[in-house]
C-alpha cells in the first residue's frame, strides 16, 4: 500500500468549487480522521463568470487567465479542508473547461466534452492504482444539472474504474484495484426545500434574488438517499470557508450563498449520496453514516 492509510476515498470533480459545494463536510470529517482524501478536478474552470469586479479581467473573453487563478483558489480551499491530494486530471490544463451546454466551448481544441472518454480515463486509472481508494464519489450519469464536464466527469470517473480493476489493461498504469463502493452526489428533496424555506425567511439576506430546488444540483426523492454525512461547527466552518476560498466563483454569506447569478442557496452542513455500486454497510431502508461501512481494507 506504499504506506497508504488504512481508508481511501476518491472525489471526482469538474471544476474547482464543485468538491466544495458537494462535499466539503465530508472531504474534512475523513481528512481530519486520517483517512487518505485524493480530489482529481478535471479542468481548470476556465470558462467560469467572475464574480469580484476587481477580477472580471481573469474571464476568458478578456485576459483569459481565470483558470491559473482557480488553481490557486483550489489550493486554499484543500488547505481549509485539510486535503493533502489534490491533482488535476492529466495535469494542469490537460482538459480545457467546456462552458455550458450547447456552447461554442463545447468543441473547441482541448474542450473537456469533446474528449475521448477511455483516453481521458487512463490519466484517472494511473491515480486510483496508485492511491488505491475503497470509495469513489462522483456525479450521476446527468452531471448533477446537466453541464457537459460534470456529464463528462461521470462518465470517465465510471470507465476509469471499470478499467482500473482489469488485470490486463494497461499494466504500466499500475497494479489492478477494484474499488468496493460508488456514490453519486445527491440532496433529498425535503432537504432542498426546507433550506429554501429557511433562506426566504431571513430578511438579512443580500442577494436580489432566490434559486429553487430544481436548480441545486443532484435533488431527488428522499427514497434515494442511502447516506448522510454530518458534521460538527469545526466540519461546517472547514467548508464554509473552502467555499469562501473559490471567491471568483461563490459568495457566501452566513448559512446562505450564491454563485454568478447572484440567487441565493442554502449552504448544506449535511451531505447525502446515493450508493451505486458495492455492498451497503447497513439493513435494507437505513441510511450509512459512514462512506466506508461494509468495506474490506
Amino acid at each position: 500500500m506504499n504506506g497508504l492509510p488504512a481508508r481511501r476515498l476518491l472525489f471526482v470533480h469538474a471544476h474547482p468549487d464543485d468538491e466544495s459545494i458537494n462535499n466539503g463536510v465530508t472531504m474534512a470529517k475523513y481528512a481530519a480522521e486520517g483517512a487518505h482524501v485524493t480530489l482529481v478536478t478535471c479542468t481548470l474552470g476556465e470558462e467560469g463568470e467572475v464574480i469580484p469586479p476587481g477580477l472580471a479581467h481573469l474571464a476568458a473573453d478578456r485576459d483569459d487567465t481565470l483558470g491559473p487563478h482557480r488553481v490557486g483558489e483550489l489550493a486554499a480551499a484543500m488547505a481549509e479542508l485539510g486535503v493533502t491530494d489534490h491533482r488535476f486530471l492529466g495535469g494542469p490544463g490537460r482538459f480545457r473547461d467546456s462552458g455550458m451546454m450547447g456552447a461554442p466551448q463545447n468543441t473547441r481544441p482541448g474542450a473537456f466534452w469533446s474528449a475521448d472518454v477511455d483516453e481521458a480515463a487512463d490519466h484517472l486509472v494511473e491515480v486510483i492504482r496508485e492511491v488505491r481508494p475503497q470509495v469513489l464519489v462522483t456525479y450521476d450519469p446527468d452531471g448533477g444539472y446537466g453541464h457537459p464536464d460534470h456529464i463528462q466527469a461521470h462518465r470517465v470517473a465510471t470507465r476509469a474504474a471499470e478499467l482500473a480493476a482489469e488485470p490486463g489493461y494497461r499494466t504500466g498504469l499500475g497494479e489492478p484495484h477494484r474499488i468496493g463502493k460508488v456514490y453519486w452526489n445527491r440532496v433529498p428533496l425535503s432537504v432542498a426545500e426546507a433550506g429554501f424555506a429557511r433562506l426566504r425567511a431571513d430578511r438579512t439576506v443580500p442577494f436580489p434574488g432566490t434559486a429553487t430546488p430544481q436548480d441545486v444540483p443532484g435533488v431527488v426523492a428522499d427514497g434515494l438517499i442511502t447516506a448522510e454525512i454530518g458534521g460538527d461547527e469545526a466540519l461546517v466552518a472547514a467548508k464554509t470557508a473552502a467555499m469562501r476560498a473559490h471567491a471568483t466563483q461563490i459568495a457566501v454569506d452566513g448559512p446562505f450563498f450564491a454563485l454568478s447569478n447572484d440567487l441565493g442557496q442554502p449552504l448544506f452542513t449535511r451531505e447525502y449520496y446515493e450508493l451505486v455500486a458495492g455492498r451497503p454497510g447497513v439493513a435494507a431502508g437505513e441510511r450509512e453514516h459512514d462512506l466506508f461501512a461494509g468495506v474490506e481494507a
